[in-house]
């Protein structure tokens, strides 16, 4: 099927406390454990075996170039690598847009994760991938949850669950991503994304 039905998520994102492949995970303003704090994280599995996702808005001092140059055309501004979590740094995961109107189910190497997000093979050939994507953003490592681990932290308040932009997973540089998607959020998580990154600072 073709991606139009989805686009309306490029405008909209409501608030949805149910986690799926899609959902953002923000952290909440009392959750200060360093690898976690002000994250974002996009969820691309969630099921019976638990939940995996990447932080989004944790670039490294690492450029794709130094590590995969053959994708850092590609790559969406910053060309950095990304960290997406604790959980396997040695390895990496990517994470692409597709263009309005891609048919995902008939091109080798990309999997549809929710809209027009997908996980892209980093063993494909990026010039068989680059006439289906606006880009594409590399991981260093995952952020997971075993069955029911996901759920304790969202019973203790860790995480507010939105739903994501295809925007949000390549977006623009240089914007605060966790006040960004608050922002947009309704009252009264709307008012959180003004609050200081350091409030012993204030």
């Amino acid at each position: 099927m073709a991606a139009h039905a989805e686009e309306p998520e490029d405008q909209t994102a409501s608030v949805d406390q149910a986690v799926r492949p899609g959902s953002l995970l923000v952290s909440s303003i009392e959750l200060v454990e360093p690898t976690f704090r002000r994250t974002v994280v996009y969820i691309i599995e969630h099921n019976d075996a638990g939940s995996l996702g990447v932080v989004i808005n944790r670039p490294s001092e690492t450029a794709v170039q130094n590590v995969m140059p053959q994708w850092s055309e590609l790559a969406a501004r910053p060309k950095a690598l990304y960290v997406g979590g604790p959980v396997k740094r040695d390895s990496a995961l990517c994470l692409a847009t597709v263009r309005t109107g891609v048919d995902t189910s008939t091109i080798p190497g990309i999997r549809r994760v929710d809209g027009r997000v997908v996980m892209v093979d980093l063993d494909s050939d990026p010039a068989d991938i680059a006439p289906f994507v606006d880009g594409v953003r590399i991981f260093a490592g995952y952020s997971g949850w075993t069955l029911g681990q996901l759920d304790g932290e969202l019973e203790r308040e860790d995480w507010m669950v939105v739903s994501a932009l295809a925007s949000d997973v390549i977006g623009p540089p240089k914007i605060d991503l966790w006040a960004h998607v608050l922002r947009r959020q309704p009252m009264p998580l709307a008012m959180l994304a003004s609050h200081p990154i350091e409030v012993e600072r204030n």
